[in-house]
């Protein structure tokens, strides 16, 4: 039987934030790997099938990225760990080359489950944004499955939800809106009793060490709790101007038309591509 969780603010009445004793709460990192699935398909006359899926491997194997979350009992930071292959996935094969740029690789998400509030850095063409709005709880369900991941015992939870999106391809003269449903299968551990986990995702009883969403997966391989040698510090994200979520919400619909307006009524000139954004 699956049971509902949601989290309120209320979960923390109990807590009382003087500095010593939010000293003596649990604190660490978590460190995850995430891979991604890619599908595509272009005219078969531009890209036989066998280049379809070298590109697709070859994307596979570039979006393989490495993040570290830091957190306190209250608070959270994510972003990615440095690293030489931190650039943007590059394929090509025939003469066709695909570049997807995740635009993450040392933008800093901050969220506080006290305030319920979230800041994250964000680039779109170029220019620097600086996300500031609240939280947006999920009603997670409780399946009871467990499994071991490491040395934790995890349990299931998953949610469901639906988004509104909008789609752009070559060819079309306008912009498509569409209804995107998000599934979130997340594996959490009670044993770290905090209510952190990756990306923009949190509020289950135990830090989430395994996230799948979309075709994207996320997972914790390595955990420090209350590193003596070097202290957990929470990292505020300072760049770029600050907006809303609606508000940069608006920002990359203007960009989509942008791009919309470049490429408006011209199929079959070269190959064609699709544009989403939601969520």
């Amino acid at each position: 039987m699956k049971v509902k969780f949601i989290l309120f603010i209320s979960l923390f009445a109990a807590v009382t934030l003087t500095s010593e004793g939010f000293a003596q709460g649990i604190t660490g990192r978590a460190y995850y790997k995430s891979s991604s699935t890619f599908k595509f398909s272009l005219d078969s006359t531009q890209m036989a099938p066998e280049q379809m899926a070298e590109i697709q491997a070859q994307l596979k194997k570039q979006m393989e990225r490495e993040y570290v979350l830091s957190f306190n009992p209250i608070e959270s930071n994510w972003k990615q760990v440095e690293s030489l292959g931190g650039g943007p996935a590059t394929a090509s094969s025939g003469g066709m080359q695909i570049v997807i740029n995740t635009g993450s690789q040392d933008r800093v998400l901050y969220k506080n489950i006290a305030d319920q509030t979230f800041e994250q850095e964000q680039e779109i063409m170029g220019k620097e944004f600086l996300i500031k709005d609240a939280l947006e709880n999920a009603e997670w369900e409780l399946t009871g499955e467990t499994k071991q991941i490491g040395n934790y015992s995890a349990q299931k939870a998953t949610y469901t939800r639906i988004v509104d999106s909008q789609r752009f391809s070559t060819g079309m003269t306008e912009m498509e809106n569409v209804k995107d449903t998000i599934q979130v299968t997340a594996w959490f551990t009670p044993e770290i009793p905090v209510p952190h986990g990756p990306e923009n995702y949190f509020g289950l009883p135990g830090l989430i060490l395994e996230l799948q969403n979309s075709g994207r997966t996320l997972i914790c391989e390595k955990i420090e709790l209350n590193p003596s040698a070097e202290p957990v510090a929470i990292v505020r994200p300072k760049r770029g101007k600050e907006v809303t979520r609606e508000e940069f919400r608006e920002v990359q619909e203007e960009s989509m038309k942008q791009m919309m307006n470049r490429y408006q009524g011209k199929p079959g000139e070269g190959n064609q591509f699709t544009i989403r954004i939601g969520n």
